[in-house]
C-alpha cells in the first residue's frame, strides 16, 4: 500500500485536523468532534444553512465546498463511511441562524438514515430542517426510477445553486425549488479505469484488468453497467455524453454548464481532452455552454478514470451558478 499515513484508525481525524490547521480563517469545527465542520463565519442570523456530509475518500468532496456562496457545514464520516447523526446534527446546531437548515447529500443508505434520524433530532431542539437528496448517476437506475441513483460528481452543481440562492436571502421553500429545478435537469456518467485502496484494508477494493474500463462504476467501487477494452478518449466522451443525453434529451438552443470530473488519478490534460469532444459534439448539436469546470472535485482515492455531468440551465440558474464563491477547495469571483 503505498500512502502517506501513519496508521489507518486516525487517518481522517488527521486528515481533518490538517485541513482546519492549514484553513482557520475559513472553517472550525462544529463542537469538540472535529467530524463535525462549519463556515469560519456560521451561523449567519437570517440564512439559511446548508449542510452536507458522508464518508472521507472524497475531496474535495464533501467538506472541501464549505465557505462563502456555497455550504455552511458538513459532517464527515470515516472513509467511505457515513457520519453519524450525532454528528450531523452538531453542523445543523452551528449553522442555524433561524431561517431553517437544508440537507444536501447524495443518495446512499448509511447517509439517508443517519441524515433522516438527525433531521428528527433537530425539529426537537426547534430547528426545521428540509432535505433535498442528489441523485444524478444515469448508470445506476433507469428512467422512471430516478429516486434509486446515486448521488455523483453533479451534487457539486447543485451545491452552487443552493448556495448561491440562500446567499441572497432566499427562504428555505426557495432555496429547495431552484435545487429542485436544477437536479431534475441534471444528469451523470462515468468510467474508471483502475480501482482504489482503502487504508484500512491495504490492498485494492475491486480487480479491473489492466488495459479495461468499467464504464458506470460508482465512486465507492459500486458494479457498472459494462466492462470492456479502454477505448480512445474520443469513444470514452462519446459514451459518457450518449448516456446523459439519451436520459435527458437536450434540444438544440439550450444552454448547459459542463463538469468533467476527475475520479483522482487521472490527469488534469486527459480531462480537458475528454472535455474538448463534448464540447465539440455539444456544438454541433447547437447546444451552448454557459459554464465549464474541469478538474478534481468529487474523487474516489486515487482511482482512475472520470465522470461526465451536464445541468441544463436558464436564466434563473446561469444566475446562481455564475454567482461568486470562496472555500479551502473552490474559488469562483464571477
Amino acid at each position: 500500500m503505498r500512502k502517506l499515513i501513519n496508521d489507518a484508525e486516525h487517518f481522517v481525524v488527521e486528515m481533518l485536523e490538517g485541513i482546519l490547521g492549514a484553513h482557520p480563517d475559513q472553517l472550525r469545527s462544529a463542537a469538540d468532534d472535529v467530524h463535525a465542520l462549519v463556515a469560519a463565519a456560521a451561523p449567519r442570523p437570517g440564512k439559511v444553512g446548508i449542510v452536507t456530509g458522508g464518508g472521507s475518500g472524497h475531496l474535495p468532496l464533501f467538506l472541501g465546498y464549505v465557505g462563502e456562496g456555497l455550504l455552511d457545514g458538513v459532517a464527515v464520516g470515516d472513509v467511505f463511511a457515513s457520519p453519524s447523526a450525532e454528528q450531523i446534527l452538531q453542523a445543523t446546531r452551528a449553522v442555524d441562524g433561524g431561517a431553517g437548515v437544508l440537507y444536501l447529500y447524495g443518495n446512499y443508505g448509511g447517509d439517508l438514515m443517519n441524515f433522516d434520524l438527525a433531521a428528527e433530532l433537530a425539529d426537537a431542539e426547534g430547528i426545521e430542517v428540509r432535505t433535498v437528496v442528489g441523485a444524478d448517476d444515469v448508470a445506476s437506475a433507469p428512467a422512471g426510477q430516478e429516486e434509486l441513483r446515486r448521488g455523483i460528481a453533479g451534487i457539486v452543481l447543485l451545491y452552487k445553486v443552493a448556495g448561491a440562492a440562500a446567499a441572497r436571502g432566499a427562504s428555505l421553500d426557495e432555496v429547495i425549488r431552484v435545487v429542485e429545478h436544477a437536479a431534475a435537469s441534471l444528469r451523470t456518467f462515468g468510467v474508471a479505469l483502475s480501482p482504489m485502496t482503502l487504508p484500512s484494508v491495504g490492498k485494492p477494493t475491486f480487480e479491473l484488468p489492466e488495459g479495461q474500463m468499467e464504464l458506470g462504476m460508482g465512486i465507492h467501487g459500486e458494479p457498472g453497467i459494462h466492462r470492456g477494452p479502454l477505448e480512445r478518449a474520443d469513444a470514452v466522451a462519446d459514451q459518457m455524453l450518449d448516456a446523459v443525453l439519451a436520459d435527458l434529451p437536450i434540444a438544440s438552443g439550450s444552454r448547459v454548464v459542463v463538469l468533467v470530473n476527475g475520479l483522482g488519478s487521472t490527469p488534469l490534460e486527459e480531462l480537458y481532452v475528454l472535455y474538448r469532444r463534448v464540447r465539440t459534439r455539444l456544438t454541433e448539436a447547437g447546444i451552448s455552454i454557459h459554464r465549464s469546470y474541469v478538474g478534481e472535485y468529487v474523487t474516489s482515492l486515487e482511482m482512475a478514470g472520470a465522470s461526465l455531468s451536464v445541468l441544463v440551465v436558464d436564466d434563473e440558474l446561469t444566475g446562481l451558478i455564475d454567482a461568486p464563491a470562496r472555500t479551502p477547495f473552490f474559488v469562483q469571483t464571477a
